[in-house]
């Protein structure tokens, strides 16, 4: 009976927020409890990976936000791809209002934060962490508001997200990579003409894209740029149009596979790592220095404000439609949504401050979850509210 039910809960639409808040919430119990030692002592784990002259030694912590996320981005590029070539992003006119309200919806917050961060030098470094938008968490809060939301609500956040998710990955590769290796950077351009290979081909079985991505994944990771990039690199050359012999395509059949792995296994394990915070009087009152005030004003005014403005003025400039069925409250409630950072905010936050003091990924952290929780119960609230006044 259990196993039916909890079955049955994993197919709703809001499950994967749910699963993410639970496992934040672990986290946050485990770092404010006797737990605490044992959680720090976990992350710390040394796992060492040696073979021949490759040695790759980190702590569990980066082996999941280096590794297990590169699935992560794998799945988000498929999900790009398969969207740019035949869904919701296919056409110049579908791609012009969420396209708009991205770019909106990055730049706004980060300049919200800026503002309160241009003088520390370490701190300035995390300008884009109210850029992102945590795709899981907004769409099971828009899921949870049934009918009150339209459909073409749901359909523009996982437009605007995806292309949100598009700039997380070009501004990741752009302003987030350390000192580049040639040696390593030129073995990654060669696995990429591998698999672009593969494609011309029309190679369709999954396996030999996997081995040559995984080497591709260990080249990236010793190259300076940041390793997960190789899972979007991936994901760009698994065929989409050409299907195998039983008629699939095998980017919809990977992107299938890795869906409930990467939703229900990978992010939970992500938040669990990355969420955990010590509350105490001293961390309450950071919540007041630049770092977090710069984020939450990031997340909660900057997306909000970048979003709808962005929106507003591409409808009245006759450059996009609203939705379909939907109000203008809708769209600014949606907005407010958007400012749920969360997974991408934590993780560009993680590459941000990787190698500085531990107090800026702590101030990271506060500002982070304030943000969301901000955004998440405000952006529910103006929905529910505006879809009671339209009903």
């Amino acid at each position: 009976m259990f196993a039916r039910r909890f079955h049955s809960f994993l197919q709703q639409d809001y499950a994967i927020g749910v699963l993410l808040f639970i496992a934040s919430a672990l986290a946050m119990l485990a770092a404010n409890t006797f737990f605490a030692e044992y959680y720090d002592l976990l992350l710390s784990t040394p796992i060492r990976f040696t073979a021949g002259p490759l040695d790759i030694h980190k702590p569990l912590l980066l082996w999941i936000n280096d590794g297990l996320m590169a699935v992560f981005f794998l799945l988000i590029g498929l999900e790009v791809k398969q969207e740019v070539l035949a869904g919701e992003l296919s056409t110049p006119a579908q791609v012009m209002l969420p396209g708009i309200g991205a770019i909106g919806g990055m730049l706004v917050p980060a300049l919200f934060y800026v503002a309160f961060n241009y003088s520390d030098p370490i701190a300035i470094k995390g300008w884009a962490i109210p850029a992102a938008t945590d795709i899981a968490f907004a769409v099971g809060i828009l899921a949870l508001l049934g009918k009150r939301a339209p459909a073409s609500l749901m359909t523009f956040l996982l437009a605007l997200a995806i292309i949100d998710d598009l700039g997380a990955i070009i501004i990741i590769a752009i302003f987030y990579t350390e000192e580049l290796s040639l040696m390593s950077m030129g073995i990654a351009s060669v696995l990429l003409a591998i698999l672009a290979f593969f494609n011309h081909r029309d190679v369709t079985r999954i396996g030999p894209y996997m081995v040559v991505g995984v080497l591709l994944w260990i080249c990236v990771l010793k190259s300076g740029v940041h390793a997960t990039l190789a899972g979007v690199l991936l994901a760009f050359t698994i065929p989409l149009k050409t299907v195998d012999r039983r008629g699939r395509s095998p980017l919809k059949a990977l992107q299938h596979n890795l869906h409930s792995s990467v939703h229900y296994v990978i992010l939970p394990i992500f938040a669990f790592a990355n969420a955990g915070l010590e509350l105490n009087a001293e961390q309450i009152k950071s919540l007041f220095t630049p770092i977090p005030l710069g984020i939450v004003a990031g997340l909660f005014l900057g997306k909000q404000i970048g979003v709808f403005s962005f929106c507003w003025l591409a409808v009245k400039s006759g450059l996009a439609k609203l939705p379909t069925g939907t109000s203008w409250l809708q769209m600014y409630g949606l907005s407010i949504l958007c400012g749920i950072g969360f997974t991408m905010s934590l993780f560009i936050g993680s590459l941000a401050f990787e190698n500085v003091n531990t107090n800026y990924l702590v101030s990271d952290r506060i500002g982070v979850l304030a943000g969301s929780i901000l955004s998440a119960v405000f952006g529910f609230i103006t929905l529910y509210w505006a879809g009671r006044k339209q009903a």
